[in-house]
């Protein structure tokens, strides 16, 4: 192992954990206070460059196509999370263009290597079937979309800014866990493995967002719809 690799493995590592230990924070902690913004902010750079660590090794060193996708899901959907939240509101500019056209490519990306895999001898690319690169891809596209529809609209505010930047940061951060929890399980003992305390983490966060979702969006609308309701009757 050369020391680039050895710096780059052990930046991958380091900066894995502390996305891990900062995601947790940020989704505990009340949200828009200073703390919330702190860790969330830890989250966001550590993150970028456990994502571009690992991107580099799975590109120039140990080349594995899934790694790649990973990588470039994670940066894009960080750095679109977080931009969301620094933007004030219905506020864009050129970075959310160049996040866009990342989204794209790690979308043609994830296309791309869903070809390779379903054209392969034995139908798979580095380990991977076709549909774990055209899931990659179909996300992606999708985010992407909604990109071109956030700057065609000249930003988002309230509601649709929250929601936004819920959505991409507890992507990333499920993605975090399910790599380490689920995909590193070799790093627990048999009996931790067995027991399906891994899978805990990887709910806990599928759940979080999934609360806070529907309390930013569906909640809201809810309340507006009952509201004409109950007026009758309150006179």
């Amino acid at each position: 192992m050369t020391t680039i690799h050895l710096i780059l493995r052990y930046t991958h590592i380091s900066m894995g954990m502390l996305a891990l230990l900062s995601g947790a924070g940020a989704m505990i902690l009340p949200k828009g206070t200073r703390s919330h913004r702190w860790t969330g902010n830890a989250f966001a750079g550590s993150m970028v460059v456990m994502a571009a660590s690992g991107t580099t090794i799975a590109l120039f060193i140990t080349p594995v196509a899934g790694n790649v996708m990973g990588g470039l899901m994670a940066s894009y959907l960080v750095a679109t999370g977080w931009a969301a939240a620094w933007r004030r509101p219905r506020e864009t500019g050129s970075l959310e263009i160049v996040l866009a056209l990342l989204g794209l490519v790690t979308a043609v990306a994830g296309f791309t290597f869903s070809y390779q895999a379903a054209h392969a001898p034995m139908h798979e690319l580095d380990g991977s079937p076709p549909a774990f690169y055209a899931v990659f891809g179909s996300v992606a596209l999708l985010a992407t979309a909604l990109d071109v529809r956030m700057l065609a609209r000249g930003g988002f505010s309230g509601a649709q800014r929250t929601a936004r930047h819920l959505s991409r940061m507890g992507l990333a951060m499920f993605m975090a866990n399910a790599s380490f929890f689920l995909g590193q399980a070799k790093l627990f003992s048999p009996a931790v493995r067995a027991s399906g305390v891994l899978k805990v983490p990887v709910l806990l966060v599928i759940g979080a967002v999934l609360y806070w979702l529907v309390r930013v969006r569906v909640w809201p609308r809810l309340r507006r719809i009952r509201a004409p309701r109950l007026a009758p009757g309150q006179r």
